[in-house]
């Protein structure tokens, strides 16, 4: 059974015939016992709201943790795929280099068989005309010591 500081202020002691208890040192006694008692349920009282506030406090710290837990696991998988797009998009911009590259390269192959295929056609032009001219001189040539 609890005592309330009401029922201390309330308790009522028998008195003896002869000898009994005095009355005031009794009230008096419950009277400081009362206030003891108010005091000790106001204090329990004050550290059970604090208990409870805290266990709030608690739980709302372990919900932010929560939190904060999952958005750096969030931006960590953001960061490994952005690595991992970067990374795919360089290889892409290297393979395309290297195709633009050997386009080039090709290109400029082609390009130089065909300056090699037209400065062999200009030395067989020249030797053609060369051989003609010389030709043509000899014959010149032959006719102007026949005339003489």
């Amino acid at each position: 059974m609890k005592i309330t500081p009401m029922d201390i202020q309330q308790q009522q002691f028998k008195g003896k015939i002869f000898g009994g208890l005095n009355q005031n040192d009794v009230d008096t006694f419950l009277q400081l016992v009362a206030q003891e008692m108010e005091a000790l349920v106001r204090e329990n009282t004050e550290l059970k709201d604090k208990v409870h506030k805290s266990e709030l406090q608690v739980d709302e710290l372990a919900i932010r943790e929560a939190n904060l837990r999952e958005t750096m696991l969030a931006a960590q998988k953001i960061s490994e795929e952005m690595k991992s797009n970067a990374e795919r998009e360089a290889k892409l911009v290297i393979s395309e280099s290297e195709v633009k590259g050997d386009r080039i390269v090709a290109d400029a192959e082609n390009r130089l068989a065909q300056l090699n295929n037209q400065i062999s056609e200009v030395r067989r032009q020249k030797l053609q005309f060369e051989m003609a001219l010389k030709s043509l001189i000899e014959a010149h040539l032959k006719m102007l010591a026949m005339d003489e």
